[in-house]
């Protein structure tokens, strides 16, 4: 038997969202350094209004809960469709800032909630 792929697929996270598609918006994402996988919390970047990984670190907007990526992308970027608001998405299937401990699961999925995305 061939083995099982167990890669995050395209919006696998998303339980529900709001009619006519209105809870996703089309990005420009920012990898930089790394390939990023559907289920991706994102924050977004002040200046430039790109997205990259939300970071609690940084102080350049990033490390604001923007949204989540819904299609996976290369570590060059690109134009992807993110849920910004309005959504149910299951939490064990989300991808959260590297290294994230239990109390900042529960600020960013505050965060999220803020947005209108519910994390069950």
């Amino acid at each position: 038997m061939p083995p099982v792929d167990m890669t995050p697929r395209n919006a696998d996270f998303l339980i529900s969202e709001a009619n006519g598609f209105r809870s996703r918006a089309e990005v420009t994402v920012n990898a930089t350094t790394a390939a990023l996988e559907p289920g991706t919390v994102l924050g977004m970047i002040t200046s430039s209004g790109n997205y990259i990984r939300h970071d609690s670190g940084l102080s350049n907007g990033a490390q604001n809960v923007a949204g989540i990526l819904m299609i996976a992308i290369g570590a060059e970027g690109a134009n992807r469709t993110v849920i910004v608001r309005d959504a149910e998405v299951a939490g064990a299937d989300l991808i959260y800032e590297d290294g994230a401990n239990a109390s900042q699961i529960t600020a960013a999925n505050a965060a999220l909630a803020a947005l209108g995305i519910v994390v069950r």
